[in-house]
């Protein structure tokens, strides 16, 4: 009885020649051509998405340079296998004089005491290392190993080059078609199936690969044209409620973060709702989106649009009482605004200012004439005296009085931007500082007599 092998890898290329996608690192006169070229293999870190080709490169640049190729799962393997791995390594170089490739995937699940066992094989040359990646190697790699390894960034597939796979994966499967049953012929998708496919891969190889595989159950022979046929409503069946790659707690989620935040920021409303849908139809939890929302309402916005706080907060609660779907309009609806609102982060700049102070100098006490005196004791020990009472003051205004520490001079934290409402903010803190300065100009000449 044979053992089942998906689709992916009955399909993987035997030549670096057959290899699809990677041109960047792979094309004339690229980084990994010339390693090639030169003979010169050396340690790699592959950081890329899911079904890109990192194990299958790996593979092929063992076979390309006449190594060992030996492969590691950092999710399935530990310290004996290390171990194991290195005395075979070790071993083969004794026996046949040649050299081994350790390809290790999912390297950064292996903890730093682990990442560092490779160490010592590398330096000595018991074996060249590949490790693969999902995640950014800076943040989950060890700096030790990143200084050994090159980073190589592999990208997901464009719909040309999934196209190519596809083909492929039809041409295989129209032969094994061909081959256990009576009827032969081409295998063909229908019109509109195959953009459906390639779509649903997300630029992604092995998920192509295994819809097309689970599309062939609904394969039909058209006995007219003398083919196989895979209709637009089998495959529709098969990537129906597929979403796209969205790693929840990796790299892409604050990659795609990061874009959202960032178009906001730059007003762009078109791009803000293009990267909270992506994320939507993603998977991610729409309570996180809204409480980014909320953020990037004080953070980006603040006073030059009081109402975008109160929008998105707004959006926050509708989505609670609506769940999705119908809650992630009230979600677009406040992107869009928060995109186009007039934007300051006067308040966020403040507040860092203010903190920094804090953390410089420690805890100030509270001013006596700041203090309150709700007890005999503390009026005798001066709480509260020569507090003046803004409410009785002209236009409810203290000129002149100090409210920071007595250790501290003033600040000017908040600095209002000329737009939105801060304009009318910035006017307003101008007039109060004029009178603050005529206050205290009166005040010198009788402090001085």
């Amino acid at each position: 009885m044979s053992v089942y092998q998906p689709l992916s890898d009955r399909l993987r290329p035997q030549t670096l020649e057959e290899f699809v996608g990677q041109t960047h690192l792979l094309g004339p006169k690229r980084a990994l051509t010339r390693m090639l070229e030169a003979g010169n293999l050396y340690s790699m870190i592959f950081w890329g998405p899911p079904g890109v080709g990192k194990t299958t490169l790996a593979r092929l640049l063992a076979k390309r340079s006449d190594l060992l190729f030996i492969s590691l799962s950092a999710v399935l393997d530990g310290v004996k296998e290390v171990r194991a791995a290195v005395e075979s390594a070790k071993r083969h170089r004794e026996l046949f004089g040649q050299g081994t490739l350790l390809f290790v995937d999912e390297v950064h699940r292996f903890n730093k005491a682990q990442q560092d066992a490779f160490l010592p094989y590398v330096e000595d040359g018991t074996f060249i290392f590949i490790g693969a990646t999902t995640e950014n190697p800076s943040f989950e790699l060890n700096n030790a190993l990143l200084s050994r390894a090159k980073v190589f960034v592999l990208r997901s597939l464009d719909e040309e080059e999934l196209q190519d796979v596809l083909e492929r994966g039809l041409a295989l499967l129209a032969q094994e078609l061909n081959n256990h049953g009576d009827e032969e012929g081409d295998l063909q998708l229908e019109e509109g199936a195959n953009g459906l496919l390639i779509a649903h891969a997300d630029g992604d190889a092995r998920r192509l690969l295994n819809s097309l595989e689970q599309v062939i159950d609904f394969v039909e022979y058209d006995e007219m044209q003398k083919k196989w046929i895979l209709s637009v409503q089998a495959c529709q069946e098969v990537v129906q409620g597929g979403l796209r790659r969205f790693d929840k707690g990796g790299e892409a989620f604050y990659d795609q973060i990061s874009a959202l935040h960032k178009s906001v920021r730059g007003s762009d409303a078109n791009a803000a709702l293009y990267w909270l849908v992506r994320m939507l139809d993603g998977g991610v939890d729409p309570r996180y989106l809204a409480r980014r929302l909320i953020r990037m309402a004080s953070e980006e916005i603040g006073n030059a649009d009081p109402k975008a706080l109160q929008l998105a907060m707004n959006a926050a609660q509708a989505y609670e009482r609506l769940g999705s779907p119908e809650g992630d309009l009230a979600l677009a609806h406040a992107t869009s605004y928060l995109a186009v609102a007039p934007k300051s982060n006067a308040v966020y700049m403040a507040y860092k200012a203010v903190l920094a102070d804090i953390r410089e100098h420690g805890s100030y006490e509270v001013p006596l004439h700041l203090r309150n005196a709700p007890t005999k004791l503390m009026s005798e020990l001066d709480y509260g005296k020569g507090y003046r009472y803004a409410h009785d003051e002209p236009d409810a205004f203290a000129a002149g009085e100090c409210y920071f520490p007595e250790e501290m001079a003033e600040r000017d934290y908040y600095q209002p931007v000329e737009r939105g409402l801060e304009i009318k903010i910035a006017a307003k803190m101008r007039h109060l500082q004029q009178q603050n300065e005529q206050a205290i100009f009166k005040r010198r000449p009788e402090e001085g007599g």
